[in-house]
């Protein structure tokens, strides 16, 4: 199964990228090409990108808002979709 998640991983990243950008693009403003490299420059997207996170069951919407809980804060881990209280 993990073999199986790992060969299509690649375009869940893309998945991602693509709907992540528009919302940020969307809520901020922002042209896509800056949007993205935000994103991709970030803490955010670095955990996205890591296979070993499985963080495959968030939702676009809860990484955009990990992603300005990032620049708010400077750690997406603040945002309540990570934290537990």
């Amino acid at each position: 199964m993990v073999r199986d998640l790992k060969k299509f991983f690649p375009f869940y990243l893309g998945f991602v990228e693509q709907y992540v950008v528009g919302e940020i693009c969307r809520r901020h403003g922002l042209e896509p090409f800056d949007a993205l490299q935000r994103f991709l420059n970030s803490e955010t997207y670095r955990m996205v990108s890591d296979f070993e996170l499985a963080m495959w069951e968030f939702s676009h919407s809860a990484i955009v808002s990990m992603w300005e809980c990032e620049q708010i804060t400077g750690d997406p881990r603040n945002s309540i979709y990570i934290r537990s209280e």
